[in-house]
């Protein structure tokens, strides 16, 4: 039953891994402009808004979306093969990329708080994470070369 899903399930997978890096490259961006232009009340506020509806209503769910499609994906039998290297560099990588997702959430708490010690210019160089994440994951996924 789960093979002739297969396409569709494999689809909904991509579509909330995209989904998921969209939150994670636009996240770390929203903070470097809270900590450099939300010194005025008004400006913070705006930006901890923005920053909580991408958490809350795009990334988190697109983050549990791709675990929960990628585990099903690893459930049907004949997919993927463990005995390879490949899936399992790729889903360290994953685990690091929600690592990083969680450490961002945490980042929201500090900023809405007024607590974060990090700087912009910090938070500019957070957005090379998730790239050269996504690089090594979808090569993983593609090629498969090991």
């Amino acid at each position: 039953m789960l093979y002739e899903l297969y396409p569709w399930i494999k689809a909904l997978h991509i579509i909330s891994f995209v989904c998921w890096m969209a939150g994670l490259f636009y996240l770390p961006r929203l903070y470097f402009y809270h900590v450099t232009e939300g010194n005025d009340p008004k400006t913070g506020t705006l930006f901890t808004t923005m920053e909580t509806r991408l958490l809350k209503i795009i990334t988190t769910p697109a983050m549990l979306a791709t675990w929960i499609f990628g585990l099903i994906l690893l459930a049907i039998p004949g997919v993927v093969n463990l005995q390879f290297s490949w899936i399992w560099i790729k889903l360290a990588a994953v685990l690091l990329l929600s690592v990083f997702h969680f450490w961002l959430a945490s980042k929201r708490k500090e900023l809405m708080a007024g607590t974060c010690r990090i700087s912009g210019r910090t938070f500019k160089w957070m957005n090379e994470i998730p790239t050269v994440l996504l690089i090594v994951i979808v090569l993983l996924a593609v090629i498969k070369p090991f």
